[in-house]
């Protein structure tokens, strides 16, 4: 299934994408948020899709596919590329770090540079949402068991903020909008195999990431397997996979957005995001 919420900020109602069209299932769910991932909704609302309506939303707009998360954790420097034109070695172990669960926005919100910034760059990834509470799992296949589905991130990064101010990432990561999310979140089933997406991310019509997911160093079952060992997750978590080759920072000379600059970005099968830039308020 393709789950998503559409309507105002705040006032968004989910609905289903199936062949009959978008089915407004609000009459069925509260909304598509950690209780309805946790209380097995997803299975319970499949039953139900044939009896409910189909909606006109082609003027509507498109929220983010689940209500504001518990945690947006990330991997930084997973795909092979990546860390090469980082000029960073290869990690280890997954480096791990958040961004505040309010950067969450709609697909095609608009994108804010934070006042004064010249180092605003993009990310496209794939991201995980965890569908059940996981702890201490035992192996990866423990991991896939636990993921809701897939969605479409655009980690937008600060990169004065992210490196030259202390080292704590996440203060690159937390500005508001800084994480476009969706536009579908499309269950664990209609993914296969994770590691086989092709994604890209283009500005203003300049193609500048183009890659795949089976470039990642550590892949999504091992990733899920690995927080767990370190913290709980919760349904309604969403997990940043990391990004391929690509970024502004890795650019020779470097490049970063502005106001005005139009970004899109796709993943086979999970939809395509478009942000517009402006310039936030001081």
């Amino acid at each position: 299934m393709k789950l998503m919420r559409v309507g105002p900020p705040g006032a968004e109602r989910p609905v289903v994408l199936t062949e009959r069209g978008a089915v407004d299932v609000s009459s069925a769910v509260e909304d598509f948020d950690s209780a309805f991932l946790a209380g097995d909704g997803i299975q319970r609302l499949r039953g139900q899709l044939d009896d409910l309506p189909v909606i006109d939303i082609e003027n509507l707009r498109i929220g983010p596919p689940l209500r504001r998360p518990g945690h947006v954790l990330c991997i930084g420097l997973n795909y092979t590329e990546h860390a090469r034109e980082s000029g960073q070695g290869i990690p280890a172990e997954p480096i791990v770090f958040s961004k505040a669960p309010n950067t969450v926005v709609g697909p095609n919100d608009t994108l804010l540079i934070p006042p004064g910034s010249v180092r605003t760059d993009w990310e496209v990834e794939l991201a995980v949402v965890i569908g059940k509470t996981a702890r201490y799992l035992q192996d990866e296949q423990s991991a896939l068991d636990v993921i809701a589905g897939y969605a479409i991130s655009n980690d937008v990064s600060e990169r004065d903020y992210q490196l030259e101010r202390g080292g704590q990432w996440i203060k690159g990561k937390s500005c508001e909008t800084f994480n476009p999310f969706g536009p579908w979140l499309v269950t664990a089933d209609e993914v296969p195999d994770p590691q086989q997406l092709s994604m890209r991310l283009s500005v203003n019509g300049q193609v500048r990431q183009d890659g795949a997911t089976d470039d990642m160093i550590f892949g999504v079952a091992h990733l899920v397997w690995y927080l767990s060992q370190f913290m709980v997750l919760d349904p309604g978590d969403i997990i940043n996979t990391g990004t391929p080759k690509g970024v502004g920072l890795g650019l020779a000379p470097p490049v970063f957005l502005k106001a005005g600059d139009v970004v899109d970005v796709s993943i086979d099968g999970l939809g395509m995001q478009r942000q517009v830039c402006e310039d936030g308020r001081p």
